[in-house]
């Protein structure tokens, strides 16, 4: 049995069963209960008429002697003349016959005399009242008749109640009830089959899916081929296939990794066994020998540094939203750390920078301006000039690291963002541009170089960065970004 997470996976047909099923039958009990009750008044409807009847049968046996409040009721009603409104033997039906005072002229005198009173619109043409009672300790329906009785001798009102008890309205009731009941669960195991189908069609789309992916080779991260997916499952499918994406983007990264570090540290590693064979052979000086080995330990460590940055630019890219940085403070910080450089070659520094948030890990912002100063020092003829500029125009960021060098060609400003393409590969390893790329990719934006013209010559090279910002400047008079080629003051 397959299992998810530390307890049992939750079965979509139960969960669809009990979705559906569970609510029918809580409508199913209340329309139970409404139906016994309507089921039981419409029959009391019915069945009223009858004991209306019976009570009109009786009033035509009723005579009278004196005149209003002085008439003298007498009536003679044979229990007989009954059973032919009694529907079956289940039912039984009892009367009673008495004045407007209550006193009884005939039937069963324990039958409960009448308190309440005729309806403002009764059911019937008559003045009728029925109700519920109980008389030798089984309920009974009794229905009330107030008939006016007249004869040549006197006149007076009659008060006739006919009861009969409930067994044959509740047995129908109760049939009524049951048949309908039957029919429901019928329902219910008709909509409970319906779903247990719908559901295993619907999932043989997941199914086929499921296979397919089993079946394919551990290395295969092509896209899912799914056309005929349902459209509810369609966004499954994207997700997989980005998903899947990510991953193949991650294993090519690694492998070309893989791949670059072997080809590129197997070079330093070479030289410098053999300069540590030289040395020991007496080859060279000892000084010598140890400056050769240092520059090749140094040169070997920044590249290996260089890839491991690389590398983590990756990382970075598939994590989750980074924090909001200053874009500012780190600019002028790096800036700080690197003074050093810039004061051995007598540089005529000047940085300007706007508050600039940036949605970017700190890191990556580092990295990406001290690859660029670095390049731009190393670049710079000495007792040059070099300025960083940062502006925003509350949108978008605009880093431009201008330099005094000899500038680029055409051709040779393709190739420099692509690893291991150093224009002079004795003054580096040609992975600084291509961190800055994978950086600036990363956070969404642009990164380009530009030689700065002067009456048709090169006066230097700009290496102008345009990022997103994380939220728009509060200042509505940002001054704009500066334009494309375009240095800083």
């Amino acid at each position: 049995m397959r299992r998810s997470g530390p307890g049992r996976a939750r079965s979509l047909r139960r969960q669809l069963l009990a979705g559906i099923l569970v609510p029918v039958a809580l409508f199913i009990a209340y329309n139970t209960a409404n139906l016994y009750s309507e089921t039981l008044s419409a029959l009391h409807t019915a069945y009223d008429r009858t004991l209306l009847a019976s009570a009109k049968t009786i009033s035509e046996q009723i005579g009278v002697t004196g005149y209003d409040d002085a008439a003298q009721l007498r009536a003679t009603v044979p229990y007989s003349a009954l059973e032919a409104f009694e529907a079956d033997n289940q039912s039984r039906m009892f009367y009673r016959v008495s004045n407007m005072h209550g006193e009884m002229v005939s039937g069963f005198a324990e039958l409960p005399i009448w308190r309440g009173r005729i309806p403002a619109r009764p059911p019937y043409a008559a003045l009728v009242d029925f109700y519920d009672d109980e008389f030798r300790g089984r309920p009974v329906r009794v229905a009330v008749l107030l008939q006016p009785v007249a004869s040549a001798s006197g006149r007076g009102m009659a008060v006739i109640q006919v009861a009969e008890t409930l067994e044959l309205r509740r047995t129908l009731a109760l049939q009524i009830l049951w048949t309908t009941l039957a029919r429901q669960a019928l329902l219910a195991l008709v909509v409970a089959l319906i779903v247990v189908v719908v559901v295993q069609r619907a999932m043989r789309p997941v199914r086929q899916l499921s296979d397919q992916l089993q079946t394919r080779p551990g290395d295969d991260l092509r896209p899912i081929a799914a056309p005929g997916s349902p459209r509810e499952l369609q966004p499954l499918v994207d997700a997989t296939n980005h998903v899947m994406g990510r991953l193949a983007h991650l294993l090519a990264h690694q492998k070309r990794f893989v791949r670059d570090a072997s080809h590129q540290l197997r070079t330093p590693l070479a030289v410098l066994k053999t300069q540590v064979q030289s040395a020991l052979r007496g080859d060279a000086p000892p000084q010598q020998a140890l400056l050769e080995i240092q520059v090749t330990v140094e040169r070997a460590t920044q590249l290996a540094n260089q890839m491991l940055a690389l590398a983590k630019v990756e990382q970075l890219r598939q994590q989750s939203a980074a924090p909001q940085t200053r874009f500012d403070e780190i600019l002028r910080s790096v800036a700080l750390e690197i003074s050093p450089l810039i004061a051995q070659k007598d540089l005529d520094f000047g940085i300007h920078t706007d508050a600039v948030p940036i949605h970017a890990h700190e890191w990556m912002l580092r990295e990406l301006t001290r690859n660029l100063l670095h390049n731009a020092i190393r670049h710079s003829p000495g007792s040059g000039v070099l300025s960083v500029d940062l502006r925003s125009d509350g949108r978008h960021a605009a880093l431009t690291v201008s330099d005094q060098g000899p500038g680029i060609d055409a051709e040779l400003a393709q190739r420099l963002f692509q690893p291991f393409s150093a224009g002079d590969v004795r003054a580096g390893s040609g992975l600084g541009l291509a961190i800055c790329q994978e950086i600036v990719q990363a956070l969404g934006g642009h990164i380009e170089l530009m030689n700065r013209d002067d009456n048709g010559h090169i006066a230097g090279l700009d290496a102008i960065v345009r990022l997103p910002l994380h939220a728009p400047s509060a200042t509505a008079d940002t001054p704009a970004l500066p334009a494309r080629g375009q240095s800083g003051p």
